[in-house]
């Protein structure tokens, strides 16, 4: 495993909750972060079929156009009752026509398809979040950082914080969605701590403990 010995990096993302997510995260470490949209660098097309291969797409986009390392995400909701989708895709089925993306659309697209396989009580409607952190040097080195939170698809959605699929997902040993939380208790985590709760900030304490920590 390589150790991060700078305290400059690109947040190899274009999605600002994503975004905001990770520099709140960072932060505390003293990291200096502008994100790829800051940087108005390119989004490259995601061809992966997994998590993993994503966000490395991602990461060394950001790497390679910055000489700078680059720290990415590719996360999503993947639920038991429709086979794990949305899952790699989750993005793309909150995608509208003219290019913008809407995620009560989306919401609206998990619940239906729950609806139609039958799942209509708790135990039938089980999902996890995941995110694949990278983080990726120019010269094309890459580590890979998985961290997947248990929970339940509920419905209607509850709760405007967060963003994406928040609003949807109530994690397992709580009573409220992760759009019911305030970004303190869904994501923060702080060196020392035994667990963090979200999959973005599972996958940053592995980070942490790999990349950072002597």
């Amino acid at each position: 495993m390589r150790k991060l010995d700078t305290k400059t990096i690109v947040v190899a993302s274009h999605n600002a909750g994503k975004i905001r997510e990770i520099q709140d995260l960072i932060g505390p470490f003293g990291f200096t972060a502008k994100s790829a949209a800051d940087l108005n660098f390119i989004e490259p097309d995601e061809t992966g079929t997994t998590f993993e291969e994503n966000a490395t797409i991602k990461a060394l986009a950001s790497a390679l156009a910055s000489g700078l390392p680059a720290l990415s995400d590719d996360s999503g909701l993947a639920v038991d009752a429709l086979g794990g989708d949305p899952g790699v895709y989750t993005a793309n089925w909150a995608e509208t026509p003219d290019g913008t993306r809407d995620f009560a659309m989306a919401m609206q697209k998990v619940e239906t398809a729950l609806e139609k396989a039958g799942a209509t009580s708790p135990e039938s409607r089980t999902a996890r979040f995941v995110s694949v952190l990278c983080l990726a040097w120019p010269d094309g080195h890459t580590e890979l950082f998985r961290g997947e939170v248990e929970g339940t698809v509920v419905w209607p959605p509850r709760g405007t914080q967060g963003f994406g699929y928040d609003p949807v997902f109530q994690p397992e040993g709580y009573d409220v969605t992760f759009g019911e939380m305030s970004a303190e208790q869904k994501h923060g985590w702080k060196p020392g701590e035994p667990q963090a709760l979200s999959h973005r900030a599972r996958a940053f304490k592995i980070f942490v403990e790999t990349c950072l920590e002597a």
